[in-house]
C-alpha cells in the first residue's frame, strides 16, 4: 500500500452493517472470552466513523462490485484529506483485503495526531469493510521510495498491527510478480484483521 503526502466521492449507500461473519476464527483459542464475547469488543463502522468526526474527518466510502474507496473530507472546509483503495479479493487460503494506496495531503485538521494518525483513521474503515464482507488477511506494501520515509512507514504499520513477510527490492525474479501487483518496490505486510479489530477496539470505542 503507498503511502503518499500529495499536493469527491460521495458514500453511495449505508454503511456496512455489523453482523458478524461465518468465517473460521484465528483468535487464540486458550482465550478465556468466547469468540462472540471478543467479536463484540470489535468497533463498528458506525463506531469508527463517530470517531472520525471528533477528529473533524467526514469519512465515506464507495464500492463498485469487489473494489472499494474510502474519502476522507476536512469537515470545516470539505476539503479531501485522505484516500485509501483496494480490493477484496479471494484467494487460496480465503478472501483477503487488498490494500492498493493510502494517499494523504497535509491539511491542518486540529487532530492530535500526526499525518500518520490520519493514515490509521482512514485504514480503520477500509479494515472494518473487509471484516463485514468475510476478509480474514488484509495485505500492503510498505512503498520504498526513499529510506528515511519507508523505515517510517514500516514502523507505522507494525505499531497498529501489520507484520513484515517480504522486502521487494527488485533484485530477483522472485520480486517481478510482486512488483506487478504493487507497482513498485518496497516491503510486503500483513495482518490478522480480527486481531486488528481488537488492538484499536479501546481506541474507537472509548472516544464514541
Amino acid at each position: 500500500m503507498a503511502c503518499v503526502c500529495s499536493p469527491s466521492l460521495h458514500f453511495t449507500g449505508p454503511f456496512p452493517s455489523s453482523q458478524k461473519t461465518t468465517k473460521t476464527s484465528r483468535l487464540n483459542p486458550h482465550c478465556s472470552q468466547s469468540l462472540s464475547t471478543v467479536r463484540n469488543e470489535f468497533p463498528t463502522m458506525e463506531e469508527i466513523v463517530s470517531s472520525c468526526k471528533q477528529q473533524n474527518l467526514q469519512m465515506r466510502l464507495q464500492t463498485l462490485g469487489p473494489f472499494f474507496r474510502v474519502t476522507a473530507t476536512n469537515i470545516a472546509t470539505g476539503n479531501e484529506v485522505g484516500r485509501a483503495e483496494g480490493v477484496i479479493r479471494l484467494w487460496v487460503d480465503g478472501t483477503i483485503l487488498h490494500l492498493d494506496s493510502i494517499r494523504l495531503k497535509k491539511e491542518t485538521l486540529g487532530m492530535k495526531r500526526s499525518i500518520f494518525g490520519l493514515g490509521l483513521f482512514v485504514g480503520a474503515v477500509a479494515i472494518r469493510h473487509g471484516y463485514d464482507h468475510g476478509c480474514r488477511k488484509a495485505e500492503l506494501l510498505a512503498v520504498n521510495d526513499s529510506d528515511v520515509f519507508h523505515s517510517k512507514l514500516v514502523r507505522f504499520y507494525s505499531r497498529i498491527g501489520f507484520k513484515s513477510v517480504y522486502d521487494v527490492t527488485g533484485s530477483s525474479m522472485g520480486d517481478v510478480t510482486h512488483m506487478l501487483v504493487w507497482g513498485g518496490r518496497g516491503t510486503r505486510m500483513d495482518a490478522d484483521i480480527e486481531e486488528l479489530m481488537i488492538k484499536w477496539g479501546a481506541k474507537f470505542k472509548n472516544s464514541t
